[in-house]
């Protein structure tokens, strides 16, 4: 077992699959701070670095605890795992995560000039719950509680909070726009856990999937696409972004949305879910980019 890895070992527990779900928000909310004309380049790149952390933290904080609460075994399906696999010892996990929650700590310090002390609320809070996630006495995925953590710190946090240091408020397009990012990310969970839901099982992680079973996951990834596609809509509603760019949002949402939920019902082997995690993250990326493109094109 190494104590420390090499680099692309802790790229790999990072997972960088899941990392557009922290550039999705950042992205979106600074699309609008451009549109509403009140965008800072400083502050929007502080902010990607911040949720880039959290992310990568709540990566690390979930390999170590999975392992430690036996989540994580042989039968596990799913991408490997560096400490259960042996290729990072756990006290290394536990360090890393460590301190990439306290370079988080020290990079959201930074936006205070912008922003006050609610941000340092907002910063203090996202990182308890990165730890708090699988860890401590009622991990928040072990009963049920990850996939509302996604949809608030991945989508109605980062989005709002974003828009707040740039714009000094958060209107209701922020609040709709991090929804619907939210609900995207949601989606990568719900994809993770539906694939793990018999190793979740044994393990007694309750997540959504173990508790309400499949139907359910698949009518809650559905929900995911349509909140998103009704935002695009409720864009051009709300004359923020041009019929025809906002109409291309929501149709290449639906579409894109269509065949992943297709491809959720049919999937039979890990493999294919494996594969349809990845279409996911990446089609948070890719709506979030149509979002902003859409946004700036409209200013």
């Amino acid at each position: 077992m190494s104590s420390a890895g090499s680099v692309s070992l802790w790229w790999e527990a990072a997972r960088p699959r899941t990392l557009p779900a922290a550039v999705a928000p950042v992205m979106v909310a600074s699309a609008l701070a451009w549109a509403d004309g009140v965008f800072d380049g400083v502050a929007a790149a502080i902010c990607l670095g911040f949720a880039l952390l959290i992310q990568i933290g709540t990566n690390y904080a979930n390999d170590y605890f999975d392992f430690q609460k036996g989540a994580d075994t042989e039968d596990r399906i799913g991408p490997r795992r560096a400490v259960a696999a042996g290729l990072i010892s756990p006290a290394a996990m536990k360090r890393a995560m460590g301190l990439v929650f306290a370079l988080a700590f020290a990079l959201g310090l930074t936006l205070l000039g912008w922003g006050g002390w609610p941000l340092l609320v907002i910063g203090i809070t996202s990182i308890a719950c990165g730890i708090l996630y699988t860890g401590g006495p009622y991990p928040l995925a072990y009963h049920g509680w990850g996939d509302l953590f996604v949809f608030i710190f991945f989508g109605l946090v980062a989005v709002g909070a974003t828009y707040y240091v740039q714009a000094g408020n958060v209107t209701g397009a922020a609040w709709a726009l991090g929804a619907a990012m939210g609900a995207l990310s949601t989606n990568i969970l719900v994809v993770n856990n539906y694939r793990d839901v018999d190793t979740d099982r044994k393990a007694g992680k309750r997540t959504t999937v173990v508790r309400f079973g499949r139907t359910f996951a698949r009518r809650q990834f559905a929900l995911g696409h349509g909140i998103m596609t009704a935002v695009a809509i409720m864009l051009v509603m709300g004359k923020l972004v041009g019929p025809i760019e906002g109409l291309t949002v929501a149709a290449v949402g639906a579409w894109l949305g269509f065949r992943q939920m297709r491809s959720l019902h049919e999937s039979e082997t890990a493999a294919e879910l494996i594969a349809l995690l990845g279409r996911t993250g990446r089609h948070v990326a890719l709506m979030a980019l149509l979002v902003s493109i859409a946004l700036v094109a409209s200013a």
